[in-house]
């Protein structure tokens, strides 16, 4: 075997080694063992929820293991692959195959090392992620849109479920604001990086002289509350409001005024939800949703008062993070990490995984 292909091989192996160590494989199989003990269990379904929640985590526990076993299985297969090759007389075409299955193993086991950085208290939850238009009048409103649509098929591409929660449309196109739920193991880690400003430049469809218009819309992401959390919420600091459910255009969904929207008066958070027909289940999402973000908040603030500890002088990763241009060139470029994509169209059809692993390494060295 060549010997520069024997010693990427071997760093390969070094490097899922420790993505193995890190992952606590013992601990893992330990685990699922458990899992499925308690979802063998003939009174598993008298409690729906924790049921779901067992069968869930079990669900990705087997996920994750089998996810390093196939991938420490295809490293094991390599060499035979290239010998096989040389065996041919160097063979070009198999020669070129083991060298693409390099290839795709090495971003499958960067990709996988990249969970391992996700330590944070929160970073294994699902995530929520709310995006509003901002700066750019109806041009905003188109990109916060497109924003949505690249998060849900992103989600859509990995086999993650989605939930939306509410969509206030604006009066000529996109969206003025939206809240859904991606539900996946590590979403809120994965996702968190992508809270900010985004910006796009283009020129505007909805400009008929053609001019370029820049514009913005914000991202936030919170991760998913959970029973162990203890957000309290009283319902003396809450305002209540219910009105009709409305789509794009204006037009009403249903005729009762089922749709909720929750302000916390402490605070100034605003919430609502329209996705279901009863306004006690509307209520009941919109508390989950405004459960998220006190908890997010609360996280925020636990890491401003680390950060004055730390005399931090790295600034807040918060702010504006991306930018799309469209014209006159064709660019997404992460201002963060100056990772860079040349083909806009499929970073908006959720082809974001580059800046995600970027993000998330670059956020471990802040």
């Amino acid at each position: 075997m060549n010997p520069d292909v024997a010693a990427d091989l071997k760093e390969l192996s070094a490097t899922l080694t420790s993505v193995e160590t890190v992952m606590d494989l013992d601990g893992l199989r330990v685990e699922i063992a458990e899992l499925e003990k308690q979802a063998a269990a003939p009174d598993l379904w008298d409690d729906p929820e924790s049921a779901q929640r067992v069968t869930s985590r079990l669900s990705h526990r087997q996920g994750e293991l089998r996810r390093i076993e196939e991938l420490r299985g295809r490293l094991d297969d390599l060499p035979v692959l290239y010998e096989l090759a040389e065996e041919g007389g160097g063979d070009a075409d198999s020669l070129a195959e083991a060298d693409a299955e390099r290839d795709k193993l090495r971003a499958d086991i960067s990709s996988l090392e990249v969970r391992t950085l996700l330590s944070g208290e929160y970073d294994g939850r699902d995530a929520l992620l709310t995006i509003r238009s901002e700066a750019g009048g109806v041009d905003a409103a188109d990109f916060a849109e497109m924003l949505m649509r690249m998060y849900i098929r992103w989600s859509e591409r990995h086999g993650y479920p989605t939930e939306v929660y509410d969509t206030s449309y604006a009066e000529e196109a996109g969206i003025k604001s939206a809240t859904f739920k991606v539900a996946a193991p590590y979403a809120y880690g994965t996702l968190s990086v992508e809270q900010g400003t985004h910006r796009l430049v283009r020129i505007s469809p909805f400009d008929n002289q053609g001019r370029r218009q820049t514009s913005f819309a914000a991202v936030e992401v919170a991760p998913v509350v959970e029973q162990t959390d203890h957000v309290d919420i009283d319902e003396k600091d809450l305002r209540v409001d219910v009105y009709r459910s409305s789509g794009p255009g204006g037009q009403g969904v249903n005729t009762t005024d089922s749709a909720v929207r929750l302000t916390h008066l402490p605070t100034g958070i605003v919430v609502s939800c329209q996705n279901e027909r009863s306004q006690l289940q509307n209520k009941a999402s919109a508390m989950a949703v405004l459960q998220a973000k006190l908890l997010e908040r609360r996280r925020q603030e636990q890491q401003a008062k680390m950060d004055a500890l730390k005399d931090s002088s790295s600034g807040s990763w918060g702010n504006q993070m991306r930018s799309y241009v469209l014209h006159p060139y064709q660019m997404v470029k992460d201002l963060r990490t100056e990772f860079e994509m040349g083909n806009p169209s499929a970073v908006l059809d959720g082809d974001i995984d580059g800046f995600l692993e970027a993000g998330i390494r670059w956020r471990r060295t802040q």
